[in-house]
């Protein structure tokens, strides 16, 4: 859970003025049915743009975050609510196909992301075939939906022709100590995260996608979340996790364009040779993680406070008074949480996260099936997520409570500069 890498993500992108557009607002598409074209010209302002970072807090729940830029939304911006992350599998094993299904699902994410609808809608079309829109978001606001997607090593396989593109750093994540991790859950040739303060528009922007590429991906695995567990605002409380500890005090913030520089955007050498493609984007990390509840339940109060190394009111770190003060980390216990995982412990690596908490029923053993769903991005998983989870197996006190279950690594190419640009245009060119 690496709570000190000291990462909950940080704010986005600001709301646009005025009323946010309605679903049925841009309308007008290349082509017919799941044939997913240009926007015509009468709907290309409705989709929103953004000007370099765009890293301003939404004020707006309900408004749209923009979807151009330098950098994919989903990153910087202001964590939302809600998640519905999935991975793909790639079933075509035409280039040519690949290449039209990250179009059409750009058109389709620029449209989502403004509050239109897919397509022409759900409703009025030709009634002897489906609507193009699924319908379920339809007079729904935007509710600050994003779409991240990134692309994992199984897709540099060869298939594509992308062997010699695949970046130094999109490598295989080694097992962790006490990694117990269900292949099933695990990898993916390409993912989606879908962040919105509205569950309902999260999960219809996924399942639209799913729809779209029916026949060319199929989804692989999939995770809701609730109750995101980084803050990523400035000043902004600090959320809990499942064992009712504040986790990642110190993330880094959307305004904190310096912090993004160093630690989470690639550039400059790291964007050299074969990872040319990746210059403006991310790596993400996401793992499951299952955490005992049960067994958590029971655990003294100051011993769950030993193994964090913060107190559970206010979130100060071991013999500190306020959460935001720096912590002492040889005040704690060796094997506390927050000291090992600390960036002063792990030489600087620090990572901005976008975690989720999730429940999905129980076990079968009348346990409850929750945990962490956490979601990490970072510059280069070897400086970065690597050392720190390495420390945190070896040693950590938490892991008596937890096991990381599924596991995946995704590149995250750059944002989507204009209407006429789409997700991963530089590794494809």
């Amino acid at each position: 859970m690496s709570e000190s890498v000291d990462t909950n993500t940080a704010p986005g992108d600001a709301a646009p003025e005025g009323a946010a557009p309605s679903r049925r607002t841009v309308i007008g598409w290349g082509g017919a049915g799941l044939a997913l074209g240009a926007v015509a010209a009468g709907g290309a302002a409705a989709v929103i743009t953004r000007d370099g970072d765009a890293t301003a807090p939404v004020a707006d729940s309900g408004g749209a975050v923009p979807f151009h830029g330098p950098h994919q939304a989903g990153i910087a911006t202001a964590v939302q609510d809600r998640l519905h992350f999935a991975s793909f599998d790639v079933t075509t094993k035409d280039r040519a196909e690949l290449v039209q299904l990250l179009k059409d699902w750009t058109r389709a994410a620029e449209r989502m992301t403004a509050g239109a609808e897919v397509g022409e809608g759900a409703y009025g079309g030709l009634p002897e075939a489906p609507p193009d829109d699924t319908g379920e978001a339809l007079g729904l606001k935007p509710s600050r939906l994003t779409l991240t997607i990134g692309f994992g090593p199984s897709l540099f396989d060869g298939r594509f022709g992308l062997k010699d593109k695949r970046p130094g750093a999109l490598v295989d994540l080694p097992k962790f100590p006490g990694d117990n991790l269900d292949p099933a859950r695990s990898g993916g040739d390409l993912c989606v995260q879908a962040c919105a303060d509205d569950p309902q528009v999260a999960v219809h922007a996924i399942r639209n996608l799913a729809r779209i590429g029916f026949g060319k991906v199929a989804v692989r695995w999939s995770q809701l979340g609730f109750g995101k567990t980084s803050s990523t605002t400035p000043d902004a409380q600090t959320p809990r996790n499942l064992f009712g500890f504040k986790d990642g005090t110190r993330n880094i913030a959307g305004t904190e364009t310096e912090r993004l520089a160093r630690h989470v955007w690639v550039s400059g050498k790291d964007a050299e040779g074969p990872a040319a493609w990746m210059d403006g984007g991310s790596y993400l990390v996401a793992r499951r993680i299952r955490m005992n509840v049960e067994t958590w339940d029971r655990t003294p109060l100051a011993e769950q406070e030993d193994i964090f190394g913060r107190d559970k009111r206010e979130g100060a770190p071991v013999g500190k008074a306020k959460e935001h003060d720096e912590p002492f980390l040889k005040a704690m216990k060796p094997d506390s949480h927050v000291r090992l995982a600390h960036p002063d412990s792990n030489n600087g690596a620090t990572l901005l996260r976008r975690g989720y908490s999730f429940t999905d029923g129980t076990d079968g053993l009348g346990r409850l099936e929750a945990g962490l769903f956490f979601l990490a991005y970072q510059k280069d998983v070897r400086t970065g997520f690597i050392p720190v989870q390495t420390a945190l197996g070896r040693a950590d006190a938490l892991n008596e409570y937890i096991q990381h279950v599924g596991s995946a690594l995704f590149a995250i190419p750059p944002g989507v500069r204009d209407k006429d640009d789409w997700w991963g245009r530089a590794l494809f060119s």
